[in-house]
């Protein structure tokens, strides 16, 4: 969950290529940040500028010259959001670096025995320990050793080894002209240039540079070097083979434009990305669908908003194509992976590819000989990789930390593979195409001046429900989602059915009660609901094809049969973002939280 960027080559200004690298990963964590560099002709010590707070608009103008740094974006796990735990962390002797990713599980029995070898520590963070325990790796080198080359490599892996748990470390020195990394769960993406080369967590971070990469495995290592590039298995020391891909991703994809925050931009692409899904999708839809229709049982699973697509899935699945899907949030599947029948398929959900606690549920299911499709964003990614069969999201880099574009791609994806089993794409791409003029009309100038008028009008507010029912009830959550995890008003997403259940009894006078009916068979049941919460004082707010008397506000969505759940999620995702922008934060960046959850 946090940003790394690391360049060595024959730049003198290689913090300043450092320190934009880092703004184009701010979304993956933005605590703190920092960047260190070896200094052109005075390598004594390395210079370290890092800071509590996001970058905006900082710059590095005040570090001197040099062809290698690195820096790293903060979501912080161990210790407080601090200038001193901002990485990069160094050794005693300010000539060791290291920047990090996860979480070091044995922490405390490092640091407790670099203490007593007389390691001075001098933050919170369990990163700091991976710095000293180089240091005292290569103090118990020979010294004919130490001073050879590969000692700082071999120290680095040293110390990756020690290491428990799931991280993802690079480290610099004043000595060794190289960038060492190594990666264990947390990604981690060599680029290749000429005379130039680099280190990434995020493949976005590289478009400027290059488009040609590595993936790092799990237990990989890289001797970074302006003219090389040696990856070898961290564990066996064995060497291995440069797996080049290429990136298809072009710079100004992962660019802001005309637009003020990348959600906004994001919201935007919709409409355009559900048509292009409909006419070049197809044969991969096809391709899935007798993978999903020969599998005894498939169980789709994803995490966040990941996960109300895998729900809405099981709805999606049960009214195209009559077929039952399981589908299950990843961070609680571990326990139905013991009783999942031989011969199922797990669908596994992600934007990023990396989420933790999904690629847990991967890994545990390809153990068991389970089969794996991967419906992912980020081609290249660990869960690509890792996948039996794949289908890319192809919605193009989402930067703003509230994922918009990337679910309705995947529910784009989910109803053509439905109507593949039913045995009719083309009914599938008809309705994604009705699909992407309703979106179209979602962010229409007029429909987009109702949903300000309304955000101007709720901003105050402290909580809110959104209800649903059928496929409107995933819907729902992940519209409540979007107003939280931007806007900070508490919402909750509510099964119509389920308000009488408890939910009723905090519907008081003026609380807003979001009501998604769209034209199918819960039409008139959602109505009932919102009519019952209008009897308790509640605020009702129509997302519907048609006006009702009982909204007391009234957004239009234009109907698009099963599809209607984009265009309906559209409208909730500029409500949240106008909401935001009301009550004066941030979109693209809400406060503890970070695009990619690498971390358990």
């Amino acid at each position: 969950m946090c940003g790394i960027f690391g360049y060595i080559g024959h730049k003198t200004n290689a913090p300043t290529i450092v320190l934009e690298g880092l703004k184009r990963l701010e979304y993956r964590g933005y605590d703190s940040w920092g960047v260190a560099v070896v200094p052109e002709g005075d390598a004594e010590n390395i210079l370290v500028k890092k800071k509590a707070g996001k970058i905006g608009a900082a710059t590095v103008t005040s570090m001197p010259k040099g062809t290698l740094a690195f820096g790293h974006t903060r979501w912080a796990t161990h210790g407080g959001v601090t200038d001193v735990n901002a990485h990069p962390h160094l050794d005693c002797t300010k000539t060791i670096a290291v920047i990090h990713n996860g979480i070091v599980e044995n922490y405390e029995a490092l640091k407790e025995m670099l203490t007593k070898e007389g390691h001075h520590f001098v933050s919170q963070t369990d990163t700091e320990i991976i710095a000293h325990l180089v240091e005292e790796n290569l103090k118990a080198m020979k010294p004919a050793i130490r001073d050879a080359q590969p000692a700082f490599s071999k120290a680095v892996q040293k110390a990756f080894n020690a290491l428990d748990g799931l991280n993802a470390i690079i480290l610099i020195n004043t000595t060794s002209h190289e960038m060492v990394a190594a990666r264990n769960g947390s990604p981690l993406v060599v680029g290749f240039g000429d005379g130039e080369n680099f280190l990434a967590s995020d493949p976005a971070a590289l478009l400027p540079h290059t488009k040609q990469v590595h993936y790092l495995e799990d237990d990989e290592m890289v001797i970074v070097r302006p003219d090389a590039i040696h990856i070898f298995n961290a564990r066996t020391g064995e060497r291995v083979r440069p797996r080049k891909q290429l990136l298809t991703w072009t710079e100004k994809d992962a660019e802001k434009g005309q637009y003020p925050y990348f959600m906004l931009k994001e919201i935007y692409e919709q409409p355009g990305l559900m048509s292009e899904i409909a006419s070049e999708s197809t044969e991969q839809a096809k391709e899935l669908a007798k993978q999903f229709a020969t599998a005894y049982r498939v169980y789709v699973v994803g995490a966040g908003t990941s996960g109300h697509a895998a729900r809405a899935a099981s709805y999606l699945f049960s009214d195209i194509s009559a077929h039952l899907i399981n589908w299950g949030i990843a961070s609680e599947f571990d326990h139905r992976l013991n009783v999942i029948p031989e011969k199922s398929l797990v669908v596994a959900l992600s934007q990023s590819g990396e989420t933790m606690d999904l690629m847990e549920v991967v890994k545990k299911a390809k153990a068991k000989g389970i089969g794996v499709v991967s419906i992912v964003n980020v081609v290249g990614s660990s869960l690509w990789r890792m996948a039996d069969f794949r289908m890319p999201i192809g919605a193009g880099p989402e930067k703003g930390v509230a994922s918009t574009k990337a679910f309705t791609s995947k529910i784009a994806h989910l109803i053509l593979i439905a109507y593949a089993m039913k045995g009719n794409i083309s009914d599938g791409q008809k309705l994604l195409i009705r699909a992407a003029k309703s979106a179209k009309e979602a962010v229409s100038e007029s429909n987009v001046k109702r949903i300000k008028a309304l955000a101007a009008k709720m901003k105050s507010v402290e909580h809110m429900f959104v209800v649903g029912k059928g496929i409107s009830y995933p819907a729902a959550q992940e519209c409540a989602l979007k107003i939280k995890e931007i806007s900070y008003i508490h919402a909750e997403g509510v099964a119509a059915g389920e308000l009488k259940h408890g939910p009723l009894a905090l519907v008081t006078k003026g609380t807003p009660c979001i009501v998604i009916a769209p034209n199918d068979e819960t039409y008139r049941d959602v109505l009932g609901s919102a009519m019952e919460m209008k009897a308790r004082g509640g605020h009702i707010i129509g997302f519907s094809y048609k006006n009702d008397e009982v909204f007391d506000d009234y957004i239009p969505v234009a109907d698009a049969g099963e599809a209607t759940i984009i265009p309906n999620v559209i409208v909730a995702q500029l409500l949240a973002y106008y909401l935001t922008l009301e009550r004066g934060f941030d979109p693209d960046m809400p406060r503890n939280l970070a695009k990619s959850v690498t971390v358990k």
